[in-house]
């Protein structure tokens, strides 16, 4: 009896594998990405402002633009700017020196001090960024370094930009099947690859402008265009 067990273990292997189906091939596929652009308004801008002053003396330095810093901040607030729109940032002491003696072998000598302080201003009203600017300078900025526009609400035309993106990828993966000679199936994998904003902050540089500007400064906020990308897996027929 012992000599046909081996024999009926082999048999049951052999005709449980027969009965496994055997693994499908992977189905043949085309990878492409899609990208939609569209165009957005932005509703919100930034810029910045810095008050330079300059003394004999580092205490006399700070007080000058602390009084000046101050007179600003109460001018953007009068020009309707909330507290939690202004930022100040970058506070610093710098020594102004003389290096005309350097050359007989003297050390340069420190004639006065420099102090500058930067304030940031970021309002959702992009109408109000003239009116701003002008109040900002018009009480004693003497330098600005940008003025930006942006879209506060990422969400804005996502919907719109991902439809437009996966439509390119199917354009795309399309053509592509059809140089093939293939037909394109249903969409197997999509991968969302992010939203870029191509666009850089518009310069906006001022130095040493008047004290009183009669109107306010003129602003165009234009719009901004926002690219969204996927990665589709199309499968092919």
């Amino acid at each position: 009896m012992k000599r046909f067990l081996i024999p009926l273990a082999v048999a049951v292997l052999a005709a449980s594998a027969l009965a496994q189906p055997a693994a499908a091939p992977p189905p043949d596929t085309v990878s492409v990405t899609g990208t939609g652009r569209i165009s957005v308004v932005p509703d919100r801008f930034s810029f910045s402002a810095s008050v330079q002053t300059i003394a004999p003396t580092v205490e006399e330095a700070v007080n000058e633009n602390n009084t000046k810093v101050a007179a600003v901040i109460a001018a953007l607030k009068n020009a309707g700017a909330k507290a939690e729109e202004i930022q100040t940032s970058n506070f610093s002491i710098y020594p102004q020196q003389d290096y005309s003696q350097q050359q007989q072998g003297k050390l340069p000598r420190v004639v006065g001090y420099q102090v500058s302080n930067n304030i940031i201003v970021t309002k959702k009203q992009v109408a109000d960024a003239g009116r701003l600017l002008q109040a900002a300078i018009a009480a004693g900025v003497n330098q600005t370094s940008g003025l930006s526009f942006s879209v506060s609400d990422s969400a804005r035309g996502r919907d719109e930009g991902l439809r437009a993106a996966f439509a390119d990828a199917r354009a795309k993966a399309s053509l592509l099947a059809q140089a093939a000679g293939r037909t394109l199936g249903p969409a197997m994998n999509i991968t969302e690859l992010g939203t870029q904003n191509p666009q850089p902050p518009r310069p906006m540089g001022v130095r040493a402008m008047a004290a009183v500007v009669a109107e306010p400064v003129p602003v165009e906020s234009g719009t901004e265009e926002l690219s969204f990308t996927v990665s589709v897996v199309f499968g092919l027929r």
